[in-house]
Formats: structure tokens, C-alpha cells, sequence
């Protein structure tokens, strides 16, 4: 069995296998440790008595794991509220800033496949903890957690968190505008915990709601909670065979977005990352800056330039934009992967809200999503975006080698970004970048050009490196 010593905190909270690593012990550790870190922290701010939220996704056994890291905290004094049933992880986070708790922490894996599932710990803004609190844990791990027998036990009650969420979100939108809005929408939850809870939020709308996969299946049908056209064939022909004038998909644990237009075109993140940058600033005309991380595309700095708007980019993981989010003015805060956070609620992503934006987005322009979306390629150019993942085998894999690269199809390298992966940039803004996932043993590749063919092409060069290098590697050993 793995020690505690192999728990590490990756882009976004300790993910691992189900009975692997992740195992009923290993969970009690880190929620020691946790407990740990805060008590220390408590007691250096004079805080007497600590208040948690925890919540749980629809995954295998996440309600065993939620109300295991209740009892520990419980156990050290920690008064815990624990959902009554799964939830969105931004449901939690919401709970945690409008209740004024002190952390919070999610069980869930978000989009990785059915055999992990993980634990997030959010600060008492609702945002994902920086890397100091989790490295922090880390060390305590290591050293082994305390134990909480000299501790007063403290209570756990269960609470529903999804009442409260959901006023927020209908006074956050224009809720009289999409009243009256007369959308045939779908919406995909992938069997995550975003279930049909946008139906409680537009209840009183004349907004027709079509569900699927909106049902809890811990297995999710053979495919990871993702919300990757891959994963979405399935979604995309009910679309192709009824008329939609928007589909909405969610991931795992409902704080990730993508859809598909009325004649069933996927719309990927970062296109709805543009289109919600100018709603908000153009429609509702909101003032603020926007974040993006290495790996985003570049219409989100065509975008920004063309509005004055103040753009930052980040290493990739939703807790660095959730800290700009905190400490700067951010009008929106968006990741390659579908995660979107909005300036006036929690510095988190939410996709459920992102959705909700959209079709507000609809309602006041009066137009299709595809005709908006059409609009704003006209006037800031089409981008043609797309990843890919390679599995590793235990080999130990150098992606600094590829900074030496100094062209690229023909086209001259003239930037090189190295503080997340390698990022290379050509002078047609074409581009190509690697970095290894934070969360599995996966490299990925990454690749945007003007052209959909050069795009490929430029995924083809990108896995042939990748495969002469693994080849090399074999050869070696």
C-alpha cells in the first residue's frame, strides 16, 4: 500500500486511484493533516472556534470519503456542516464565502476517469488554496498528522447548500430577461453532480430544459467526465437530430463548461471565454481585468487589446487565476479547460453560471449563439485551437529539450515561454507548447494556428517529438 509520504497536491487538490492510494486511511491522514495546518493557524490568529464545509461530487464512494473527513475534523474540534447530498464543487465554495467559514473541502476528481477521485480544500474566500497551504500538508504528512484525542469533538450537521447557491445565481444573472426568453436548451451532465440544477434556477423561465446523462453513474459509462468533444459524441447527434438553440455540458463536478450551437458546432472554452469576456464588458458593461493561463488562446489577447482591458496570464491550474481573483480587479478569470470565474462572486469557476451567462448573453442580443459567436471571429479573427495527451509509462521524460526549437513548419520561433512546460511561439502567432498534467502521468500538447489543417499539423509534429523521444528513452534503457 503507498505511504503517506507519495500524497502530493497537484494543480488542483490530491487526486489518486480508488483502493490504490486513495484509500479510507490515506483520506483520514490528509484530513488530519489538514486539520492540522488549520488548528496551527487558528491558534496564531486567535481564532477560537473553526467552522468547515464539506461537500461531495457523484463519484464512487465520495459520500463515504465526505463524511470520513467530517468525522476527523469533528474529532479535532472542527465544527464541520456537511452536504446533505452531492453537489457542484462551486456550490461549496459559494457556502464557504457566503456562510463566512473558514475552509472548506470537496471530494472529487473533477473530469478524471471513475477509478480517481480527490480531495480540493478551499480558503475562507471560497478560492482554491495556494500551493503554500498544500505544501504545508504535505509536510505534515510526512511527519505524520497529530492525533486529535486531546481535542473537545466538536459537531457535524448536515446542511443544504444548494438553496442558498441557487438564489445567488438567480440574482447574479438578469433573471427577468431570461423569463421570458423562449430557448429550447439541452444540457449534458456528464453523470457529475450538476445533475438538472440549472432547472431550479430557471424555474419560473419559459426557457425549455432537455436533461441527459443527468443521472448518477459512478462509472460514467466508460468515459471521463470531460467536457472534450471526444467525450460528447454521443450529446452531439441528439443534437443533430432535434433542434436546440443552445446545449450546455458540464463536467464531473459542474465547475467546468463547454456547448454546442443549434446546428450541433462545438463551442470550445476558450471560444466561450471570449464570447463572455464581451458580454460582460460590452453588454453589461463591467469593468475589470482578465486572466488566462500559458496554454489560452490568442484571441483572449485580441480581445483584451481592442477593449483596454488589463490581461494576466498564469501557470495552468484555477487556484493561480482564484489568487489574482482575490487580490486584483478580475472581470474574468478563464482556463483552456472550461473553467470560468466572474468578477462578483467567488474567485472560483463555475459552469453551471457560465452557462446561465450565455444565454443571457443570447437574450440580450437577440441573436443565435452561432450568429454572436461569427460576430466576434469577424472582428477578432478565428483561432483554431486543439490538445492532445500522451499516457507515460514510467519514463522519465525531458520537456525541456523541446525549448531548443527554433522553427516550426516553416515559421520562425520568436518567443519561448518556459515557467509551465514549453511554450513556443512562431511569428505567424501560430504556436506549439508541452507540459505534463498536474494530475495524472500525462504529457500534453498543445496548438493554435489561423488554420484548422495547420493546427493538426502542428499536433502531428508535436507527437512525433514525443514518440522519437520515448523511442530514444527505450533505447537507452
Amino acid at each position: 500500500m503507498p505511504s503517506d509520504k507519495n500524497i502530493k497536491f497537484g494543480t488542483d487538490g490530491w487526486r489518486g486511484i480508488i483502493s490504490d492510494d486513495f484509500t479510507f486511511e490515506n483520506v483520514k491522514m490528509v484530513a488530519q493533516a489538514i486539520a492540522d495546518y488549520y488548528i496551527i493557524q487558528a491558534q496564531k490568529e486567535r481564532i477560537k472556534q473553526l467552522t468547515f464545509a464539506v461537500g461531495y461530487d457523484t463519484r464512487f464512494l465520495s459520500s463515504r470519503y465526505a463524511q470520513i473527513v467530517s468525522q476527523v475534523l469533528a474529532d479535532n474540534g472542527i465544527e464541520v456542516l456537511l452536504s446533505e447530498g452531492a453537489i457542484p464543487t462551486p456550490t461549496l465554495s459559494f457556502t464557504v464565502k457566503d456562510r463566512g467559514l473558514n475552509a472548506g473541502i470537496m471530494i472529487t476528481a473533477s473530469h478524471n476517469p471513475s477509478d480517481y477521485n480527490g480531495i480540493k480544500i478551499k480558503n475562507s474566500k471560497g478560492g482554491a488554496v495556494g500551493t503554500e497551504v498544500t505544501e504545508t500538508v504535505e509536510k505534515i504528512l510526512q511527519r505524520k498528522p497529530s492525533s486529535p484525542k486531546s481535542r473537545k469533538p466538536a459537531k457535524i450537521t448536515k446542511a443544504n447548500f444548494i438553496k442558498d447557491y441557487s438564489k445567488f445565481l438567480r440574482a447574479y444573472v438578469d433573471i427577468k430577461r431570461l423569463r421570458h426568453a423562449k430557448f429550447k436548451v439541452l444540457v449534458d451532465a456528464m453523470y457529475g453532480s450538476g445533475d438538472s440544477l440549472i432547472k431550479e434556477i430557471l424555474f419560473d423561465s419559459d426557457i425549455k430544459l432537455s436533461f441527459v446523462r443527468n443521472y448518477v453513474n459512478p462509472g460514467f459509462n466508460g468515459i471521463r467526465p470531460e467536457p472534450v468533444l471526444e467525450n460528447l459524441l454521443s450529446t452531439q447527434k441528439i443534437i443533430k437530430k432535434e433542434k436546440f438553440d443552445l446545449s450546455l455540458v458540464l463536467d464531473g463536478d459542474a465547475d467546468r463548461i463547454a456547448c454546442f450551437s443549434q446546428n450541433a458546432e462545438f463551442l470550445s472554452p476558450q471560444k466561450i471565454l471570449g464570447l463572455l469576456i464581451l458580454h460582460l464588458s460590452r453588454d453589461k458593461k463591467i469593468k475589470g481585468g482578465v486572466v488566462k493561463t500559458i496554454v489560452g488562446t490568442t484571441l483572449i489577447d485580441k480581445i483584451t487589446s481592442k477593449l483596454g482591458l488589463k490581461l494576466y496570464e498564469t501557470a495552468v491550474g484555477f487556484k493561480y487565476i482564484s489568487a489574482l481573483m482575490e487580490s486584483e480587479d478580475i472581470l474574468v478569470g478563464g482556463e483552456e479547460a472550461g473553467g470560468i470565474g466572474f468578477k462578483g462572486y467567488i474567485p472560483e469557476r463555475d459552469g453551471t453560471l457560465a452557462g446561465l451567462l450565455l444565454l443571457e448573453m443570447m437574450a440580450y442580443r437577440k441573436k443565435t449563439i452561432l450568429s454572436i459567436l461569427r460576430e466576434m471571429e469577424e472582428e477578432f479573427g478565428r483561432y483554431y485551437y486543439s490538445r492532445k495527451s500522451f499516457r507515460l509509462q514510467g519514463l522519465n521524460f525531458d520537456i525541456n529539450r523541446f525549448g531548443s526549437i527554433k522553427d516550426i513548419l516553416g515559421k520562425r520561433v520568436v518567443e519561448k515561454k518556459d515557467y509551465d512546460g514549453i511554450k513556443l511561439i512562431c511569428e505567424d502567432e501560430s504556436w506549439l507548447m508541452y507540459r505534463g498534467s498536474g494530475t495524472e502521468p500525462i504529457i500534453r500538447i498543445y496548438a493554435e494556428s489561423k488554420s484548422a489543417a495547420k493546427t493538426q499539423r502542428l499536433l502531428e509534429l508535436g507527437s512525433r517529438k514525443i514518440i522519437e523521444q520515448q523511442c530514444e528513452a527505450t533505447t537507452i534503457a
